[in-house]
């Protein structure tokens, strides 16, 4: 079952990313990246983790709400283009990982120059 899982996120993700290069509009979404998708075990449940390259709160609120309101589309556009029983209900999250991973290059850049 775990397998399955797998290959689904896999597939929301590509599809996802696809969706949002070419039918989503918004501009609050453009330099949006889909870095990874977590699906419950029944599918019923995808929680879509994004990136973007501004580090500006604002920024960060606009596309949250971009996504948040193109989910409809996102959502209809997965129904046509992956094929399973019931397509997931969508919640974007904004993946930390890369800030965290800014932050400790930031860190060992400073311990590197004291010495």
């Amino acid at each position: 079952m775990k397998h399955r899982v797998g290959r689904v996120e896999q597939e929301v993700q590509r599809e996802v990313n696809d969706i949002l290069l070419k039918r989503v509009r918004d501009p609050r979404v453009e330099g949006v990246t889909i870095t990874g998708v977590d699906l419950t075990g029944d599918l019923q449940q995808a929680t879509i983790y994004y990136s973007i390259l501004s580090n500006k709160a604002s920024d960060a609120q606009k596309a949250q709400a971009g996504l948040d309101k193109a989910s409809g589309l996102i959502r209809r556009e997965l129904a046509a283009r992956i094929k399973i029983y019931k397509i997931p209900e969508l919640e974007f999250v904004q993946d930390e990982s890369v800030r965290y991973g800014e932050r400790i290059d930031e860190l060992i850049r400073q311990m590197n120059a004291k010495d």
